[in-house]
């Protein structure tokens, strides 16, 4: 049997939009594909609801990191389009910012200036940007086999429990405004159905934000000042190699993501969307550069999104490019930003408590899903190690280059996963009976393992 007849064919690039149905519903079960549209009106409906939903993490990034929250938006817009044309409308996503650059642009700017960031991020980009091209040709395999879900759970929760202390020292700064703002995004969470119970960050940013207001922790003197229309503030960047070991290991999550999103997609619509993998890679590794290049943060793939699709069952790329031009034209609006700019640090670390504690989470999360056996010593030993190493920020500072927590926990967990598991695969010490302390138990038995052991104390039984 020929791999065409279980594999479906993958779509050709659309040339316009094809009008779903009558353009006003969607029959029970079905989806609005990618080369498919509503009308015009609930297209732009879409778009603008994807704008609400990328809204406040995009605005979230630049906030934390200092970097103009225009300038995000306005590479976040153009990158989205970028990605558009690069994988041909068959992939249905927003770039927006990129919450794993986080904390090598706070380190790198501390210590250097906010333009050794950016060079940092265009290195980034450009890493991403070749890995996907490798995957292009290569295929994704490889990728699966280099970071297998505990390596990649490990490298997303390293980073944003590395982010712990910068959350502190906002809350600091604003200690009521802060809690408010955590208590009110956790109680809109569980209060609101639908979308505002998804956009909990936002809603409680503005409900922290009033509260600050009423303290008199907000200053509207940059608002008065800010005109109407303009183009956004852009800024060169530099370039410092000491820089790039913070930097490179956030492409590890930045794969993670791409792939991931790639993967969710395929499954809700139903369309085989592998060959279009690396496209998505290289797509978000040059819109990272271009946002590097000009004051932006990176970008990337958004959660958030994919949300709203599968919410409205609407997968239509069309959607995205209304959402880039919303997106685009407030960027255009310097006084707009200029109001996002005046949140205050107490509401910006309440925010970032929740949102570095989601992304430590998300990691155990894809250890869930993946029901990765910690009864293992292998996966226990490159978890522990790896978010000790992020956690304490271990520093290394080898010839000038500079390797902290993000950098040296990253690479523990590829090089104590690999390691230990070829050793223990030769050994065959991941069959040893376990000990009382470390008993197995639940989904931990249908390991590789235990499956085998068991086999093996079957066989003498049915003789």
């Amino acid at each position: 049997m020929s791999s065409s007849s279980t594999v479906p064919a993958p779509r050709r690039a659309p040339r316009g939009w094809r009008l779903h149905g009558d353009g006003r519903s969607i029959a029970p079960g079905a989806v609005v594909a990618a080369d498919e549209r509503l009308s015009w009106p609930r297209t732009v409906g879409i778009g603008a609801q994807h704008v609400v939903a990328m809204f406040g993490a995009t605005f979230l990034v630049p906030l934390l990191t200092g970097f103009p929250p225009a300038t995000t938006l306005f590479f976040s817009a153009i990158g989205t389009l970028l990605f558009f044309l690069i994988t041909a409308g068959r992939l249905p996503s927003y770039l927006g910012s990129s919450f794993a650059l986080i904390a090598p642009i706070l380190a790198v700017s501390e210590s250097l200036g906010a333009s050794y960031a950016q060079g940092g991020i265009i290195a980034t980009g450009a890493a991403l940007a070749v890995v996907g091209i490798i995957v292009h040709l290569a295929g994704v395999r490889w990728i699966d086999a280099l970071m297998p879900p505990i390596v990649t759970g490990a490298i997303v929760a390293l980073i944003g429990l590395n982010l712990a202390p910068a959350a502190w020292a906002n809350v600091q700064a604003g200690p009521v405004s802060a809690v408010v703002t955590i208590l009110s995004i956790c109680l809109v969470t569980v209060l609101f159905k639908g979308i505002i119970g998804r956009l909990s960050i936002l809603v409680g940013v503005l409900i922290g934000y009033a509260v600050a207001v009423c303290l008199g922790e907000v200053d509207f003197a940059p608002v008065e000042q800010a005109a109407w229309f303009g183009l956004p503030h852009f800024h060169s960047p530099a370039f410092d190699p000491s820089t790039l070991g913070l930097f490179i290991p956030v492409v590890f999550v930045l794969v993670a993501e791409n792939v991931g999103h790639v993967k969710s997609v395929a499954a809700m619509t139903g369309d085989n969307l592998d060959d279009v993998t690396g496209r998505a890679l290289l797509a978000d590794g040059l819109a990272t550069v271009l946002a590097g290049s000009g004051g932006g943060s990176g970008t990337t793939t958004y959660a958030e999104n994919i949300g709203v699709m599968a919410a409205t069952r609407v997968y239509s790329t069309a959607a995205y490019v209304v959402a880039a031009g919303f997106a685009f034209a407030l960027s255009l609006m310097p006084k707009f930003g200029a109001i996002i700019a005046t949140i205050p640090q107490g509401v910006l670390g309440g925010a970032g408590t929740v949102l570095y504690g989601m992304i430590g989470m998300l990691g155990v999360r894809i250890w869930v899903q993946n029901r990765v056996d910690f009864s293992n010593p292998v996966n226990l030993n490159t978890a522990a190690v790896a978010l000790v190493v992020a956690i304490a920020n271990f520093t290394w500072a080898p010839g000038g280059m500079t390797f902290e927590g993000i950098a040296l926990g990253t690479a523990a967990a590829l090089v104590v996963y690999h390691v230990m598991r070829l050793i223990s695969n030769l050994r065959g010490t991941n069959l040893e009976q376990a000990s009382p302390a470390s008993a197995p138990a639940g989904t931990e038995l249908e390991g590789p393992a235990y499956a085998r052991r068991h086999s093996r104390q079957a066989a003498p039984d049915e003789n």
